[in-house]
């Protein structure tokens, strides 16, 4: 993440528009993969911040490579949000308000694997029933785009 390290110098915790993808893996039984995350210990989605000359499904090919160790074939557009409800703040204080295009990975090839600091352990989840320790964010942005329906999905 260099070029977010870098505006980071300059501008410290205060917010900053960032552009990214968020990857999601579905198993053969329309599991979803996530990783649980090293910066909160929570289940997340894959994806990160686009870094300058990328365009997004090569963002998403990277954070999937990165974060999983996968590959994909191709990236289904699934949609793209930005606005006031795509706040972050990261739990060491960087806040960010996030444009962020959402794709379905296709043809992926690989196991899972652990493949960058950023996350402890990959696991899929079933969609049907509340995830415990969801990241709210990544549940904010799954319910978004439809693929959880119910009021509370990281209470049980």
């Amino acid at each position: 993440m260099g070029y977010i390290s870098d505006l980071r110098s300059l501008v410290g915790t205060r917010p900053l528009i960032m552009a990214g993808a968020c990857v999601l893996v579905f198993d053969k039984e329309r599991r979803l993969l996530l990783q649980r995350r090293t910066d909160s210990g929570d289940w997340g989605t894959i994806g990160g911040a686009m870094e300058p000359g990328e365009s997004l499904e090569q963002t998403a090919a990277r954070e999937l490579y990165e974060e999983a160790g996968l590959r994909a074939k191709s990236f289904a557009f699934v949609a793209v949000y930005s606005g006031a409800d795509m706040y972050y703040k990261y739990p060491h204080g960087d806040e960010v308000y996030n444009v962020m295009a959402v794709y379905e990975a296709e043809g992926v090839e690989g196991v899972p694997s652990v493949n960058d600091d950023e996350g402890l352990e990959l696991r899929y989840f079933p969609l049907d029933r509340p995830i415990k320790g969801l990241n709210p964010f990544s549940e904010h942005v799954l319910r978004k785009a439809g693929y959880i329906y119910s009021e509370s999905s990281s209470t049980v």
